[in-house]
């Protein structure tokens, strides 16, 4: 099978099975793939942000989360280290924020799962990719679940 029609069957694969693919593996992909292939994937692409911008919104976003979770009075401990924030709760669980400077999201890693946050300049806030839930939002729901109590997280 050739190279082209090889890697053309992998970005199938993937997408069809809803797991996404690298942002390298995108942009490779992209340039190789035959016209039959669509990319749907294009949040990778154009934030409008350039890289400068995007690390200092997501500074900005770590120091509100953490003045959150202070704020909250909820058992949370936290952690920041290499521009990647950790919550640590009392059963030992852990939720991890950190960015992710080529494809310009955040993520996040609960025990329910990851999820990518695209920055939506219409409304000013990170939302959860393919959805409209905003990350303060959904980062009360993910700390009340892990923390076993009601947290909430106001953002900017």
């Amino acid at each position: 099978m050739p190279r082209k029609q090889r890697l053309n069957n992998i970005f199938s694969l993937h997408v069809d099975q809803g797991e996404g693919v690298s942002p390298f593996a995108f942009f490779l992909l992209r340039d190789i793939a035959t016209p039959a292939v669509e990319f749907t994937s294009y949040t990778y692409l154009d934030t409008g942000m350039d890289e400068s911008e995007f690390n200092q919104r997501v500074d900005d976003i770590l120091v509100q989360i953490e003045d959150g979770i202070e704020d909250s009075g909820a058992d949370i401990d936290y952690e920041t280290a290499g521009g990647i924030l950790t919550l640590s709760f009392a059963d030992d669980s852990k939720i991890i924020i950190n960015r992710q400077t080529p494809v310009r999201q955040i993520w996040v890693a609960t025990r329910q799962g990851g999820f990518h946050f695209i920055y939506n300049d219409e409304t000013d806030q990170w939302q959860l990719e393919k959805a409209e839930q905003e990350l303060f939002a959904a980062l009360s729901q993910f700390c009340s679940e892990q923390a076993g109590e009601s947290v909430q997280l106001g953002g900017a």
